[in-house]
């Protein structure tokens, strides 16, 4: 496992969903916020079907504020949504340039997107959404010119190649993840919002033998130096 880079100081996250940046993401985010970094949010849909037995038309306003909430307790600030549909996203040409678009505004130096393969784990399929997302980023990654192309491409994957250490943000990244309050109480009724967030944030940033021994957060490179 590798030391992830700390010579850049714009990252931009893409994810399909609400919460998705919390699930891998957000101990390492806190920890390159804190050390003076800029993190920007974009966000393929707004969550709308994710809460069950919530209209859509509510469910999506009620995310997005969550997924807000989230991010400033992480240190983000700029937080978008592109309005696809949510549960129907697709490597379309429309998120393509979408993405080509946020990535060229921006100009960062590092992209990390959700990770694009099957299986999480055995018997732990990837959701489609995610897989077609993470499709169109490499898509679009791979069509920018030279000059727009940020130097590293990075998916928040099981088959990790580099790791930041957030032995430090794990209490940050469990109250970011607990912001997602009404996503998480009716996905588990019986299981206090709090302690879903610290058994979720325990399981992503488990003490890694291949790093030292640390807690940390694993991430793929997919584009960019080795």
């Amino acid at each position: 496992m590798e030391q992830f880079p700390d010579d850049w100081q714009t990252a931009l996250v893409l994810v399909p969903h609400p919460d998705d940046p919390e699930y891998g993401m957000a101990a390492a985010v806190a920890r390159w916020t804190s050390a003076g970094k800029r993190v920007v949010y974009a966000l393929a849909s707004s969550g709308e079907a994710g809460i069950e037995g919530m209209d859509p038309e509510k469910a999506g306003p009620v995310r997005e504020i969550e997924q807000r909430t989230s991010a400033a307790v992480v240190g983000v600030d700029d937080v978008e949504f592109w309005g696809f549909p949510d549960s129907d996203i697709r490597n379309t040409a429309e998120l393509r340039a979408k993405i080509t678009d946020a990535i060229t505004e921006l100009g960062p130096e590092l992209v990390i997107s959700v990770y694009g393969g099957p299986e999480w784990a055995p018997e732990m399929p990837n959701q489609r959404d995610h897989m077609e997302f993470a499709a169109a980023v490499l898509d679009a990654y791979d069509g920018l010119d030279e000059a727009d192309r940020p130097r590293w491409l990075f998916e928040s994957s099981p088959d990790a190649t580099h790791a930041v250490e957030v032995t430090d943000q794990i209490g940050i990244a469990v109250r970011s993840l607990a912001a997602h309050d009404q996503y998480l109480t009716v996905l588990d009724p019986d299981t206090p919002v709090i302690d879903q967030a610290r058994a979720q944030i325990d399981m992503v940033t488990a003490a890694r033998e291949d790093f030292g021994g640390v807690r940390a957060s694993c991430f793929e490179l997919k584009r960019g130096p080795s």
